[in-house]
């Protein structure tokens, strides 16, 4: 039997058990099981024998056990039932995409620890380091903080952390409140119009040569502690600067934070394009949204006025067009970015340059792109290529590497 209500008077067995099955929630997106659509149907025999179906997102889902015990427990609260059979399968890919649509709209509603309700999750990402993530993080948050904004900067590259050194930080992080009931709170940049909210593990370390020697379940801890336990509280914007790759902080991202975008960098050789293809693919395997590509290091153009491209041709564009999601800015290379960067002055705070004023409509364009009502539902199916798997990135050029 679907999902159905009473039309008045004492409710049927079956309506009853629906109400109870609201208050299971799956463990890792919090939702109950109900809205989720992780449900399809229920049955409640004239003997008392209930028959609950629940589809879970994969075949070997190592909260199966748990979410049958949540389902059997509150099945056999239900007045009338004495028997429970609970039988699980898997979802379809459509029955996913709900799923996750479902999800992102709760997490808007519910964010974690202090992230104000319905805020933008920017987190921009990469198949591999060295293409500059972390510059057009940073410049990406300074850029929408100029706009007036109060943008939080969470520095989750735990490993290769590098954003203190960035924006001029060597200071350390305060913690507030209780030892029971404690926060973090970040530190504040101000930056023309805007406030820049800054946590980083290079806050944390004693210095910025310590190895952080961490495997996975603290590297998610620790991304945890940075979404859970921080005072986020007046942010207008979240950006993340993402380790390079797909390993466990991205997948605790999925996790943590459903309605988190993914901003894809790349440079203009064809072959970090198709490394930063598995970036897509870990976005669909986590049902994330991608926000869009922006091309790294893309030209140069030397005091006279000629253009090069150093590193390559049509990247951007070509990754752009295999994921179905706009190119939202080519970046320009330019050497005073480094020294920039050493110096702690985001480019993008430079009225007369180049590449300030490619971060200024970057900036403008993830403003744009994340202000659409609702939030979440416009680039769901970005996310989700018809094949269930990235479509490939053509060579562009004769670059490869």
């Amino acid at each position: 039997m679907t999902q159905s209500g009473s039309g008045g008077g004492a409710k049927s067995p079956e309506a009853s058990l629906w109400d109870a099955l609201r208050a299971v929630a799956d463990p890792e997106l919090g939702s109950n099981v109900v809205d989720l659509g992780m449900v399809s149907s229920v049955s409640v025999s004239p003997g008392g024998r209930a028959v609950v179906d629940v589809a879970l997102t994969m075949a070997a889902c190592p909260l199966r056990d748990r979410i049958r015990t949540d389902v059997e427990r509150a099945a056999r609260a239900v007045t009338g039932v004495t028997e429970v059979d609970v039988r699980t399968s898997v979802m379809d890919r459509e029955q996913k995409r709900r799923l996750m649509d479902r999800a992102r709209r709760d997490a808007a509603k519910t964010a974690p620890g202090s992230i104000p309700r319905g805020v933008p999750v920017t987190a921009v990402a990469s198949g591999k380091g060295g293409v500059g993530k972390s510059s057009i993080a940073v410049n990406l948050a300074f850029g929408l903080a100029a706009k007036g904004r109060t943008v939080g900067l969470l520095d989750a590259d735990v490993w290769g952390f590098s954003v203190p050194r960035m924006v001029g930080l060597d200071g350390s992080l305060t913690v507030q409140g209780s030892r029971e009931d404690w926060q973090m709170k970040p530190v504040a940049i101000r930056s023309a119009a805007g406030l820049v909210k800054v946590i980083s593990m290079g806050l944390i370390a004693e210095d910025e040569d310590q190895a952080i020697m961490w495997r996975g379940p603290m590297l998610a801890r620790a991304l945890q502690h940075f979404v859970e336990d921080v005072d986020w509280s007046g942010i207008e914007h979240l950006v993340l600067d993402m380790p390079p790759g797909t390993g466990d902080i991205q997948m605790g991202l999925a996790r943590m934070l459903p309605m988190a975008r993914l901003l894809v960098v790349t440079t203009p050789a064809s072959g970090a394009a198709k490394i930063a293809m598995r970036v897509s693919d870990m976005a669909s395997s986590g049902h994330l949204a991608l926000l869009g590509v922006v091309e790294n290091l893309s030209s140069f153009t030397c005091d006279h006025g000629t253009t090069y491209e150093l590193f390559g041709r049509g990247g951007g564009d070509a990754l752009a067009e295999a994921l179905g999601v706009p190119l939202l800015g080519k970046m320009p290379f330019d050497p005073s970015q480094t020294l920039a960067s050493d110096q702690g002055r985001p480019i993008v705070l430079e009225a007369d340059n180049l590449l300030g004023e490619a971060f200024r409509r970057l900036a403008s364009e993830v403003d744009v792109e994340t202000s659409t009502p609702d939030g979440m539902e416009s680039c769901t199916a970005r996310s989700l290529p018809e094949t269930g798997r990235p479509v490939a990135v053509e060579a562009r050029s004769g670059q490869t590497g």
